[in-house]
């Protein structure tokens, strides 16, 4: 009955006023714990639900949340948030009464606490793995002050606070349900959880005891949010034509050429019939090379050369990539590993490389291999998602001399030889976990080598590291954005690591959709949406 009563309820009509906004999800949703907010369905999903300390707005600002105020010790170390006393936790039969009962600090300290106790597993660790010493280092001072105690200073802090793994949860329904909180989630969130049936339907409700306004209106606007699990996205993307659904994001396959000209505009077909919306997304796309002569994969091949790996950088035209491709979905990465939309991104500091083949065949000549004589061939692994993306690059390195063998292999095999340093030249992605180029330049940094972190470049450099490091004791954002320019281009000139474009995301909403925000971490956030 829950089924079919959502079902019929896709649009307002005389007799039912009740707003739902559907969506579909393409891959099953693994959970709602917010301490296993691993994927961007999950994240998705739980943002909806749970609320943290802090929270970003759509241009990456970290803004008050369930934390009204914060205040920062001078040495970095400790951090003091002074909470909000009208925040409840959704109504369930575990609480007294079935009402849910207010947030106090001691919720999260527990919550925090979750993410590194061995027994639950978080995947969420890395969080505060190495920057707290145990739970002593979260403290509720008493119900609307809670204080986190570092181990050393970091400034990006704030900014990883809002990421979904440090939402507030009550230890009453988690300890109760155990490992069953996956599918039975009470948070403090805009909606709440209703019904689940795995890869078939799930529903949330508007929670009408939200604490977050818009001006003098209470959010959310919406009255329940509706997801299907539709795996073909072809099937998927004609229940978005006909209406059925009202949000709908990735471009790519087989409809792609329908959708978008290759400039990146909206056919003819489709225009006015639905909003297209496209903003830089966190995600930076490349090629790695793997550096570290101590592996003997790496002692006899050609790219160990630097001016071999420079050559290469070089030899790609990336616009040509994005336009054919890709539709024009993407900026051609011409900066550094750090993406567009990123606070600090400055293409004028950090200089990447840009289209010149000519270029590059001087380069391969100057290290012994002109127009590619003696080169022996390279092979370039990826997934095979990827595989056009990495047939156009070996077409582009064989136009001047260097002969590519692409190995396609399925992703999660890949990975792991990424993970293990056993595979040379492979293709990669980074995307964003929380909004500060750390993120991105913590990937070559000494200590994050593998297996232990994702270093998958094995790239080694002292002063790198020693910029890395000052940077943690940079409050001033100005100077530490200095420091992170200094690195990328360290990173670039080295050469071994090649960005091809910074992605963009695209979504498509029915054109009754107003208020959907777009914002460069791709988080779904739905509380402000209106359905007309």
């Amino acid at each position: 009955m829950l089924f079919l009563g959502f079902s019929a309820c896709k649009t307002k009509s005389s007799n039912d006023n009740r707003t739902v906004f559907n969506l579909n999800i393409d891959q099953n949703l693994t959970s709602m714990d917010p301490a296993f907010a691993r994927n961007q369905n999950a994240i998705w999903m739980i943002n909806q639900i749970f609320n943290g300390l802090v929270q970003v707005d759509s241009n990456l600002n970290t803004i008050p949340a369930i934390a009204k105020t914060w205040t920062v010790s001078e040495d970095g170390l400790q951090y003091t948030f002074n909470l909000r006393d009208d925040v409840y936790f959704h109504d369930d039969p575990l609480f007294e009464g079935g009402k849910g009962r207010k947030v106090v600090a001691e919720d999260f300290r527990y919550s925090f606490y979750r993410l590194i106790d061995p027994k639950v597993a978080s995947s969420g660790g890395w969080i505060f793995n190495d920057k707290v010493k145990d739970i002593n280092s979260f403290k509720a001072i008493n119900d609307t002050t809670f204080r986190i105690e570092l181990s050393k200073p970091f400034p990006a802090f704030l900014n990883l606070l809002t990421a979904q793994y440090c939402s507030v949860v009550p230890k009453e329904v988690v300890e109760h349900y155990g490992k069953d909180f996956r599918s039975h989630p009470v948070g403090t969130g805009p909606f709440k959880f209703k019904y689940w049936k795995e890869d078939e339907i799930l529903v949330l409700l508007k929670n009408e005891k939200y604490w977050e306004k818009d001006g003098a209106q209470q959010l959310p606007y919406l009255d329940a949010i509706k997801a299907t699990f539709i795996s073909d996205k072809q099937s998927a993307f004609m229940n978005f034509i006909k209406k059925d659904l009202d949000f709908f994001d990735k471009v790519d396959g087989s409809y792609r050429d329908d959708i978008l000209t290759k400039s990146g505009k909206m056919t003819p077909k489709y225009q006015d019939k639905f909003q297209l919306l496209k903003r830089p997304y966190l995600c930076t796309e490349y090629i790695g090379i793997l550096v570290d002569t101590s592996k003997s994969i790496v002692k006899n091949s050609p790219l160990r050369l630097k001016k071999v790996r420079q050559a290469i950088q070089y030899a790609i035209d990336k616009p040509k990539l994005i336009k054919y491709l890709r539709n024009s979905v993407g900026i051609p990465a011409t900066a550094g590993f750090v993406p567009l939309g990123m606070p600090g991104f400055d293409s004028t500091v950090v200089k990447g490389y840009s289209y010149n083949p000519a270029k590059a065949a001087r380069l391969l000549a100057e290290a012994g291999f002109p127009d590619g004589k003696n080169l022996p061939v390279v092979k370039l692994s990826t997934s095979t998602t990827y595989k056009d993306l990495i047939e156009f690059v070996q077409g582009e390195l064989n136009a001047i001399g260097i002969k590519v063998k692409v190995d396609v292999s399925p992703n999660a095999s890949l990975r792991e030889l990424m993970a293990k340093n056993e595979v040379n030249f492979f293709r990669g992605s980074w995307i964003a976990d929380y909004p500060d180029a750390e993120n991105y330049l913590s990937v070559f940094y000494s200590r994050n080598k593998v297996p232990f972190g994702p270093n998958y470049t094995g790239y080694f450099n002292k002063e790198f590291d020693r910029l890395f490091e000052q940077s943690y004791y940079e409050n001033d954002p100005v100077k530490r954005y200095a420091l992170y320019h200094r690195m990328d281009n360290m990173i670039m000139e080295h050469g071994s690591m090649i960005p091809l474009f910074y992605d963009q995301s695209v979504v498509m909403l029915q054109n009754n959709i107003t208020g959907f925000p777009l914002n460069p971490l791709n988080l779904m956030i739905l509380k402000r949406v209106k359905k007309g």
